[in-house]
């Protein structure tokens, strides 16, 4: 319509009486909101949570959770690198980032795996709010309700949490000391038809266990000749204390299209900045990359930045941490022997945060929990990491939280709560 055209006329409207309106009856009660959605309501939550919030109080021992030894974290190192970065580029570490993750951090970390064996470029990787969101986002990517996962046995149990929100079947492939076996893990494939394989390979969380390189090679063909999805989670691998490091499953000859490699700088740097990665082939972090925008846009640029510059020293900070850590755990070993009943066995992990042991068969750890948490020192019962028939002889202990003599101490407790008495 030009300046000299007429303005349209309005349309006339007569207004009829108001309808009535009911008055509200007094003695009706409020209809009931609608139910959670049935994944929410058939999920619980972390037993190792919940055990952490109940012996909270300072004078008990705890062995129950994953915490790394918060007197070793390096808190001259990174508040001097998030000090540098809000002096040098503040406009950018307080702005929105990209998705995928700072490129610094990006570059930074794509060499360090790149040096660790597996040739990776900066846009491999996806950066995430640590690495448990790398498999929430891989959930969403590759997982209908109903699916198929298949994982170790006892498993990483936020794992289990994770696939079981996704509303898929989780279903444990039999084992042995050296991880899941190949001849077992075939036949599951031809009769769940899973979509993915979830793997802890390197000290693994709970038992503390490594899978060994040719091990590792059968499992890379399996899956290849069946083709599956493999999630190799790699919390812990720089925290090895003795032996020999074993190549990841991604860098293996059959797996380059179908691993995906979880990694965290939670155990090596700090866990409150929340970083993690996953480095995945291009058409599934694509997809985990519209989940995260969608679940948080981005992991905090200003962390990413820290992290970037705090890489040059992290080589330096983590030879530290293995050295106490190692200590800690030659001091858990040195314990259990008199901590334990007699028949009790127990891993001896070359690296890692935890140890798993199994009582005799009359012993039942979810059971006992109580008397020793009354004996101020805690443990994880190991019921709750098994996606199958559970073994309620078995516990997971964290070694890397306490001294040599808070280990000593706690052990002490620990033998009076299992009935081991003049401890």
């Amino acid at each position: 319509m030009t300046a000299a055209e007429p303005a349209p006329r309005a349309a006339t409207t007569v207004a009829g009486p108001a309808p009535a309106v009911a008055e509200p009856d007094p003695t009706c009660a409020p209809a009931p909101v609608p139910p959670l959605a049935a994944r929410a309501r058939s999920v619980g939550g972390s037993p190792v949570r919940d055990i952490l919030a109940v012996t909270a109080r300072p004078e008990v021992i705890n062995f129950a959770g994953g915490l790394p030894a918060p007197e070793l974290f390096d808190r001259e190192g990174i508040a001097a690198a998030f000090e540098e970065v809000l002096a040098r580029t503040p406009a950018q570490a307080l702005q929105y980032s990209t998705t995928e993750g700072e490129p610094a951090l990006r570059a930074g970390l794509a060499a360090r795996v790149t040096a660790r064996g597996l040739a990776t470029v900066p846009d491999d990787l996806l950066i995430t709010t640590g690495s448990q969101q790398a498999l929430s986002l891989l959930a969403t990517a590759l997982l209908e309700p109903g699916d198929t996962v298949l994982v170790e046995n006892p498993c990483y149990l936020a794992a289990l949490q994770v696939f079981g929100l996704a509303g898929a079947r989780v279903v444990a492939v039999p084992g042995d000391a050296d991880g899941v076996d190949p001849a077992a893990l075939e036949q599951a494939i031809h009769r769940e038809h899973p979509k993915l394989l979830y793997l802890v390979p390197t000290f693994q969380n709970p038992t503390g266990r490594t899978m060994p390189a040719p091990r590792r090679a059968e499992i890379a063909a399996v899956t290849a000749r069946c083709g599956l999805w493999i999630v190799e989670d790699d919390p812990y691998g720089e925290l090895r204390y003795d032996g020999e490091r074993v190549p990841w499953i991604a860098s293996l000859p059959g797996a380059e299209d179908r691993t995906v490699l979880l990694g965290s700088f939670s155990k090596v740097m700090a866990p409150g900045l929340r970083l993690g990665w996953l480095r995945a082939p291009a058409e599934l972090r694509r997809a985990c990359a519209v989940a995260k925008q969608a679940a948080d846009l981005h992991t905090p640029t200003l962390n990413q930045l820290a992290a970037a510059r705090y890489l040059d020293v992290l080589d330096a900070h983590v030879a530290r941490v293995r050295a106490v850590y190692g200590e800690r755990r030659d001091a858990m070993l040195a314990g259990l022997p008199d901590a334990l009943p007699a028949g009790s066995v127990w891993s001896r992990p070359e690296g890692g945060m935890f140890l798993w042991a199994r009582l005799p068969e009359s012993y039942d750890t979810l059971a006992l929990l109580p008397r020793a948490v009354e004996q101020n020192v805690a443990y994880v019962p190991g019921a709750p990491f098994y996606a199958g028939a559970p073994d309620p002889r078995t516990l997971r202990l964290c070694f890397v939280t306490q001294t040599p003599e808070e280990i000593a101490e706690g052990l002490r407790r620990l033998r009076r709560g299992l009935g081991r008495l003049g401890g």
